[in-house]
């Protein structure tokens, strides 16, 4: 049994609260707020967890074996970093850092202390997602070209980050995990329209090796909700509509092929293939629950989390080369 918990009970931490509590191999022993509202709440649903205001006392119980943390981003590594120096495995809210040297020092400093942190990139564990890996490591679809996404809706506008970090770092994960190519540079482009200092909407490109590019297009002042994304190869290609109810993945048999003629210098042939489409079964688990397991999986087995500090970390140098070229009206940023 891994005694664990939790910080933070606001937007995101019901969710994991309830995750937690339904795992067999998981107790949820501490939940703590700063807002005494939402401590009132979690103790109806969860008379039998102790509850506090005070993060320390989750740092100073020896009785945990992790913590976990779903607060803002700017707290993240301070909290992280107290928690594995307090001997306690930690799980992160997405991204894990806004920096990526937090991010680097939280990986070594677990390395160290033979700790696992797993960042809560939800998306990489829905069925969809990881049908699409499936559909991608079996080959099926070819060499990968592209991926391009649209992630819009009205709202919810954050306090302390863009949309960049708040939407597009789902598709930065996402993308990553389908084509784990090293990310070369990032252009993106938005403006404050509210005088904030906060992006609501932003078009992203982010290059990667083998020619591949990847387009996500993020708002926040969208009168509908889109969530689509195009995954593109050579001889087929994907469309993931995470709103549709029965078919978020079809798979299309089409693509275009290249040939020189004879006349090669002046000619290109283009041949256009049009094939069947059809739509796969997807499990139909809740990805929180599966990301629970794994994270139990990960702390009794000594396992590395698909979600690893490292793969958070890929993550964060993309959305912070971003944000510097979002100061220069998407001049492209490097990627180290």
């Amino acid at each position: 049994m891994i005694n664990i918990g939790l910080i933070g009970y606001g937007y995101w931490g019901p969710n994991l609260a309830r995750n937690f509590n339904s795992n067999d191999r998981v107790d949820l022993s501490v939940i703590c707020d700063f807002s005494e509202a939402r401590l009132k709440a979690a103790a109806k649903l969860y008379p039998s967890v102790r509850l506090t205001n005070n993060a320390e006392e989750l740092f100073e119980n020896n009785s945990l074996d992790a913590i976990a943390i779903a607060t803002p981003v700017s707290t993240h590594f301070e909290l992280a970093k107290r928690a594995l120096l307090s001997g306690k495995n930690v799980w992160v809210e997405k991204p894990i850092t806004d920096k990526v040297e937090q991010a680097i020092e939280l990986i070594e400093l677990s390395e160290k202390l033979n700790k696992v942190i797993m960042v809560d990139h939800t998306f990489i564990y829905t069925g969809a997602v990881r049908k699409i890996k499936e559909i991608i490591d079996k080959g099926d679809l070819g060499d990968l070209i592209y991926y391009d996404s649209t992630r819009i809706n009205l709202g919810l506008f954050q306090q302390d980050v863009d949309v960049i970090w708040d939407l597009a770092s789902h598709d930065i994960a996402i993308m990553d995990y389908f084509m784990p190519f090293k990310k070369t540079a990032v252009s993106a482009t938005g403006t404050d329209y509210y005088g904030n200092d906060i992006v609501p909407k932003s078009l992203l490109t982010v290059y990667m090796e083998n020619n591949t590019v990847g387009h996500i297009n993020v708002s926040w002042l969208s009168p509908v909700k889109i969530r689509q994304t195009l995954i593109g190869g050579t001889a087929k290609m994907i469309l993931y509509d995470d709103n549709d109810p029965s078919e978020k993945i079809k798979i299309y048999d089409k693509g275009v092929k290249l040939s020189p003629t004879r006349e090669e210098l002046y000619h290109i042939k283009v041949q256009y293939r049009v094939g069947d489409m059809y739509a796969p079964r997807i499990e139909n688990i809740e990805a929180l629950a599966l990301e629970t397991d794994h994270f139990a999986d990960c702390i009794l087995h000594n396992e590395t989390p698909i979600t690893s500090a490292k793969f958070g970390l890929e993550v964060v140098k993309v959305l912070v080369a971003s944000k510097e070229s979002l100061k220069l009206r998407g001049a492209p940023i490097e990627i180290n």
